[in-house]
């Protein structure tokens, strides 16, 4: 796969924000003395999680909460080699699923929390219309880069490319893929004008500051294999009473209505 060199990214990255930021912000809700829950989340969970770590604060439930974003790809490999992760938030179910078959989760204990959805993302002042022709907006010959998440570890990444191939142009968009370690990083090269377009995850099109920034397009689910997205609590957790506790309020009702909000569709 060709890809198309990126010579200045800046200094604002979304990731930058997830990998640094994010860890070491504890909930403000928790004791100085609570427990501690560390999050390995998927990047398309960037905002949301951030919210819903919010409204898990509004409990006070004595647990502090530690996230940290990135590729799921990423993340498997880490917590292969023993990085110190409670709960990992998958954009792909089949992460945390290879997790429990290597011993590294009790088997069977990958829970669904969601199904991504992907979008074809311009800036506000982009000539392209992607609201009548879609994803075959980048065909257009205006476009010279086109964003996508590395399909090599990031699932949002393999989606763009199936929902590409779907439509019959990925031949004609492959020589201008820009791709992101991650979608958050894939965002953000369209948003900074590092790519005229870029395939990304509907939850950050939804987020700051992408909402008020650009315009999408959903792209239709069935030209891309389900983005099944999973958690799982590892054997290796600190705590697991704790990590148990944050997935079950994720999952209940009060998670629902946040991972709603940022469109996130419920698992089946």
């Amino acid at each position: 796969m060709r890809v198309r060199a990126i010579a200045a990214l800046g200094a604002v990255l979304l990731v930058a924000g997830c990998a640094a930021g994010a860890s070491g912000n504890p909930g403000t809700g928790a004791s100085p003395n609570a427990a501690t829950v560390r999050i390995a989340a998927a990047a398309d969970l960037r905002f949301a999680m951030a919210a819903l770590v919010a409204e898990w604060d509004t409990a006070d439930p004595g647990i502090a909460v530690e996230p940290t974003y990135g590729s799921s790809g990423n993340f498997f490999a880490q917590i292969s080699a023993g990085a110190p992760i409670d709960v990992l938030f998958s954009a792909d179910a089949e992460y945390p699923r290879a997790l429990e078959k290597a011993g590294f989760a009790a088997s069977g204990s990958t829970r669904l929390y969601a199904i991504g959805q992907i979008v074809v993302w311009v800036p506000l002042g982009s000539p392209l219309d992607v609201e009548t022709h879609g994803i075959e907006a980048l065909t257009d010959p205006s476009v010279r880069a086109v964003a996508i998440a590395n399909p090599e570890h990031a699932p949002y990444g393999r989606a763009a490319v199936a929902a590409m191939r779907a439509a019959g142009i990925y031949d004609a968009v492959e020589p201008r893929l820009v791709l992101g370690e991650n979608v958050s990083q894939a965002a953000q090269f369209v948003a900074t004008g590092n790519a005229d377009a870029g395939v990304i995850a509907l939850s950050l099109a939804l987020a700051p500051p992408l909402v008020d920034e650009g315009r999408y397009v959903i792209v239709p689910t069935d030209t891309y294999p389900r983005l099944e997205q999973g958690a799982v609590v590892l054997d290796a957790a600190v705590d697991p009473n704790a990590a148990h506790a944050f997935l079950d309020f994720v999952l209940g009702p009060r998670g629902r209505a946040v991972l709603d909000g940022y469109g996130f569709l419920p698992p089946p």
